[in-house]
């Protein structure tokens, strides 16, 4: 959060780019994550204009949402994985000619094993995600954007529950999940850590502190 951040830098020009989950951003996030939950199935498997409209307004929403506030280690782990890819070629992107991991598939494939691990720094948060996604699978209404408490239930084990939803939602629309979906093995994961240990950019702003020793356990999980 932008406000138990430390320590305070030296000076401006070290500032780090992002600055953490706020109010303002959390606004734009949730109602991204909410529209997107909603809509997502209808806009990929189906021919619903109003649903891509909605995915559409999601993604800018979701933009100015993490535009300020920053991203973490998802994003972090993601560029190794897109990087230093040889073989696999997502379908759709055949014309492509190389070996493609398209972003969004090196993020997501990471969120289970990094939710998992960052849960105990703000279960809430967590299992507020969680409920959107849920109540959106259940065709349940949620209030969970402008109420945080109601979804309190499920806070002891927040992580895994987001990261079932997360799974349940990327099994319905057929998103491989698990690094050795692309090919990668736990030989990889040395040069995975050396790929993301470097991006300050997005590691610094993690809820937990990452090291080494924590990557390999992330990369390892996410396999």
């Amino acid at each position: 959060p932008f406000n138990k951040r430390g320590p305070k830098p030296e000076s401006p020009l070290l500032r780090p780019a992002y600055q953490g989950s706020n109010p303002i951003s959390d606004m734009w996030s949730l109602f991204a994550l909410q529209t997107c939950a909603l809509n997502i199935h209808k806009a990929v498997q189906g021919d619903d204009l109003e649903a891509r409209q909605a995915m559409l307004l999601a993604s800018s929403a979701a933009g100015l949402g993490f535009g300020n506030a920053g991203v973490h280690l998802c994003h972090g782990m993601s560029y190794p994985i897109s990087s230093q890819n040889t073989s696999f070629v997502a379908p759709g992107y055949e014309q492509v000619g190389h070996p493609i991991i398209p972003h969004g598939l090196s993020v997501i494939v990471n969120a289970p094993a990094v939710f998992r691990w960052t849960a105990q720094a703000d279960p809430k948060r967590h299992s507020r995600c969680a409920r959107i996604l849920e109540a959106a699978r259940l065709g349940q209404e949620s209030d969970v954007l402008y109420s945080p408490s109601s979804s309190s239930s499920g806070v002891s084990d927040a992580g895994e529950w987001l990261a079932e939803e997360i799974s349940i939602l990327c099994h319905s629309l057929d998103v491989p999940l698990g690094l050795s979906s692309f090919g990668y093995g736990v030989d990889d994961i040395p040069a995975l850590v050396d790929g993301t240990i470097q991006q300050h950019r997005v590691t610094k702003i993690s809820p937990r502190s990452v090291d080494r020793q924590a990557l390999e356990h992330l990369f390892e999980q996410a396999m």
